[in-house]
């Protein structure tokens, strides 16, 4: 029987895992249920059916134990409702035992309550020792399994929200993206971003995600299009490319009369190759050279 695979979210923007619903086919996106994951059971919504999934690295799905009934959603409701306390009093905890470095961002209680997770960012360059944190947290919540993570300053933003540095009213990270994929300086450079700190960073402090999301279409673009400083034959006459816009497909050429003009880039010649083109048209064929071709140039 080839399995039926959903996928499920935990979070609101979280990352999608994929389970195995081949004995709960009835279940549909939209719907809750409860999973057996690495943490232990946990709630979340199906979003997608898997058409054709790829085989996990471990060789099999885990299964979908059952649909969440109201009961499971109320008390996730109810344990959602906990966390701001325990938040407050994990950081009353950091404070009293003087650990410094660090910041408690968030509590989050599994939907049961059987497990609540501290998460905690730090810009110290060492390991920060939270052992005795994690003592004193549970000897707080003695019938709670208490896991204590470090996240990174993208997760942060995510987690805290607001506005974007774009002016937008919510960060990407904090709307639609599931996943950090890797950012480098050089896809600033391939769009002609300024490099200056405030144009690339984020909030988190780190390189704007944004800078992904048109990367791979000015790379595809600058392949088919001449370079700047490359001289050219355009509708208009002579000139030297000074500038490139990708997305418009268009060239910026300077014309011998010092005046720049926006050309789509199929409209403009290659000086050289036109001039290799013309000075080969007007060199004699060998038979021509003998006397006995009978070719135009006779």
């Amino acid at each position: 029987m080839k399995p039926h695979i959903v996928g499920i979210r935990f979070n609101k923007i979280g990352k999608v895992y994929h389970f195995d619903s081949s004995k709960l086919r009835e279940v549909g996106i939209g719907d809750f249920v409860i999973v057996e994951t690495s943490r232990g059971r946990e709630l979340g919504e199906v979003i997608s059916i898997v058409k054709d999934p790829e085989p996990p690295h471990n060789g099999t799905w885990k299964p979908i134990y059952h649909k969440a009934t109201p009961r499971d959603l109320v008390r996730r409701q109810y344990w959602q409702k906990k966390e701001q306390e325990a938040l407050i009093a994990c950081r009353e905890k950091v404070s009293e035992l003087r650990i410094e470095g660090i910041k408690i961002v968030i509590a989050e209680y599994s939907y049961d309550g059987s497990r609540v997770t501290f998460f905690y960012s730090t810009e110290a360059e060492t390991k920060i020792d939270i052992r005795k944190l994690r003592g004193v947290m549970k000897r707080a919540f003695p019938r709670t399994r208490v896991e204590i993570r470090q996240i990174g300053p993208r997760d942060v933003a995510k987690v805290i929200g607001g506005m974007g540095a774009c002016g937008l009213s919510d960060r990407c990270c904090s709307m639609f993206l599931t996943e950090f994929s890797p950012i480098s300086i050089r896809m600033a450079k391939e769009q002609r971003v300024s490099l200056s700190p405030s144009e690339i960073t984020g909030m988190c402090g780190r390189l704007r995600c944004c800078l992904l999301y048109e990367y791979q279409q000015y790379v595809d673009a600058r392949k088919k299009m001449p370079k700047r400083k490359k001289r050219v034959v355009t509708p208009l006459g002579d000139g030297v490319i000074t500038d490139l816009n990708p997305i418009k497909e268009e060239v910026v050429v300077e014309l011998e009369t010092g005046k720049r003009h926006e050309f789509p880039y199929q409209d403009v010649q290659p000086w050289e190759e036109l001039q290799a083109l013309k000075k080969k048209a007007e060199e004699p064929c060998n038979e021509h050279k003998g006397g006995s071709c009978n070719c135009k140039k006779s």
